[in-house]
């Protein structure tokens, strides 16, 4: 195939893009950044932005898959800027594959889109978005998810995947950042300690991209489909937290809070910065609070049954190579 992905140099884009050059797959990556050790590797680079049209459908002509993985992330930030790229960077990716021909669109969304602030275990793709958010990631990624599935039809085959915190070698986001606030002391557990955490191995995260776009045709079930993508085998979130922390000579959360208080705590740094136009984000916010007190597993019952996706990575493994890596 001669495929697009957008964010190619990201996390979870850089594996994905490794995986298509491996199969023998022609390989443009459209990011920001450059990137001269993915050229090196063979994939061509076009810097760009989502939220310039023009010059994503320039990205988009000739192709015969798009994996559309660039977003903006985070727990906080002014609605306009994950608007612009999370929202329309996505409608701007589904005309520029409506106009130019390209017949499949796999889609990256998060399992951050139905979450409501409770306890979610086990649940399947059928639980609906929840009225109400409390961070502008899920929100946005949430509308850009729908625009998606609404674009899937004859001309334009589309799927999403919702991978849940993805973790491993060349993070540089979600485990570095939690890493960071053990060594500078300031990681608070929140809530009892008890909530249970679906995760997934960046490897598999990027397999289940290819995987779906290999059964994305006409009269599957994966056409207009969402999927959950985790490993399958869910952990105790801070038991796991703690055993990567000592396994990795870092200082265990000494603080803890209960959820209510988190809470509190993040709506009072919230408006802190909003008032005070602070910058970067709150050490703690609602959204954050809850995902770190909650239980949040997910059924991936579907992606086995519909594109082949089994985990290839045991978290026992998973903990061993995180180990190896030596964050």
């Amino acid at each position: 195939m001669k495929t697009l992905v957008t964010g190619g140099g990201g996390f979870l884009g850089r594996y994905i893009v490794e995986q298509l050059l491996a199969q023998g797959d022609t390989v443009t990556v459209f990011s920001r950044g450059v990137y001269p050790e993915l050229e090196a590797l063979g994939a061509q680079v076009m810097r760009g932005s989502l939220q310039d049209a023009a010059a994503v459908q320039k990205a988009c002509t000739g192709m015969d898959a798009v994996f559309h993985v660039a977003a903006k992330a985070g727990l906080w930030g002014p609605w306009d800027e994950y608007y612009a790229i999370n929202v329309t960077g996505t409608e701007n990716v589904i005309t520029a594959c409506q106009k130019q021909g390209v017949p499949k669109l796999i889609n990256t969304s998060s399992p951050s889109v139905i979450f409501d602030g409770c306890s979610q275990e086990g649940v399947n793709e059928d639980i609906p978005y929840p009225e109400r958010y409390e961070s502008p990631y899920p929100h946005t990624k949430a509308l850009a998810e729908q625009s998606v599935t609404q674009a899937n039809g004859k001309s334009l085959l589309t799927v999403s995947l919702r991978p849940h915190l993805i973790i491993g070698p060349r993070d540089n986001h979600l485990l570095p950042g939690l890493l960071a606030a053990a060594r500078a002391r300031r990681l608070p557990q929140v809530g009892d300690g008890s909530n249970r955490v679906d995760l997934t191995w960046v490897e598999d995260a990027a397999r289940a991209h290819l995987l779906a776009a290999e059964a994305l045709k006409p009269g599957s079930p994966v056409a207009g489909g969402i999927y959950f993508i985790t490993q399958g085998e869910p952990v105790t979130l801070w038991t796991w937290i703690r055993a990567l922390l000592r396994d990795l000579n870092l200082p265990e959360p000494r603080l803890r809070l209960s959820l209510p208080v988190a809470r509190m705590l993040g709506s009072v740094l919230e408006s802190a910065h909003r008032s005070l136009k602070l910058p970067g984000e709150p050490r703690m916010t609602r959204f954050l609070a809850s995902e770190l007190a909650q239980s949040h597993t997910y059924d991936i019952s579907r992606a086995r049954r519909d594109f082949g996706y089994h985990p290839q990575i045991s978290m026992t493994e998973a903990r061993i190579r995180l180990i190896a890596a030596q964050f």
